[in-house]
């Protein structure tokens, strides 16, 4: 799949929004890819899955034993590529600040594991639910995303397999560009709204 085949599906489903947005990192865009609307449809949700497993080398691809996400952004994905590589794919999440596994879920020692994220942009999120697949006893061998908003600058502490790189670009909240600044947020994402 190409990138503009990509940002095609994005369209299509009306998750690639304009305006001002607060990012689940903290920084400010003009630009927000909900992906629980373009993993909405489930037939859509499986192509972009097979398409970001076909980006995996094939060794990686074969070494793999379990998907692991962080919930909420990454359950759907997480799901869709456990499927397209033919392991198990299970959650961390976050019920008192710090993600952890639960609902029985568990992580072989030494198991080795593909981190899955719908977006990455800090990258902060991924590292701390790698940091939780370890702690568990997990060894995290890559991570992949749909989208890496970094374009290519964030550092994972592993190989990372972006289905597309996009460069929107994002805003500490004291550096936002007057036109910005001049609409109203909002806060779109999983996390405790505004």
């Amino acid at each position: 799949m190409q990138d503009e085949e990509v940002l095609a599906e994005f369209r299509a489903s009306k998750a690639l929004l304009e305006g001002h947005f607060l990012l689940s990192s903290g920084r400010h865009s003009a630009h927000y890819l909900q992906c629980a609307r373009v993993l909405m449809n489930p037939a859509r949700a499986g192509r972009l899955a097979v398409a970001l497993a076909a980006r995996l080398p094939r060794e990686l691809r074969r070494d793999i034993q379990k998907v692991v996400s962080p919930a909420m952004g990454g359950l759907i994905i997480g799901h869709e590529m456990g499927r397209a590589l033919d392991v198990d794919a299970i959650f961390v999440e976050r019920p008192s600040g710090t993600f952890e596994l639960r609902r029985g879920f568990t992580i072989e020692s030494g198991e080795k594991i593909l981190m899955v994220e719908d977006v990455v942009t800090t990258g902060l999120s991924s590292r701390e639910a790698i940091r939780a697949v370890e702690e568990a006893g997990g060894t995290v061998i890559a991570a992949a995303a749909l989208v890496d908003r970094s374009a290519g600058t964030v550092d994972l502490g592993v190989p990372f397999h972006p289905l597309i790189q996009l460069n929107f670009p994002t805003y500490a909240p004291d550096e936002l560009p007057p036109e910005l600044a001049a609409i109203p947020v909002t806060k779109p994402g999983s996390r405790a709204q505004l």
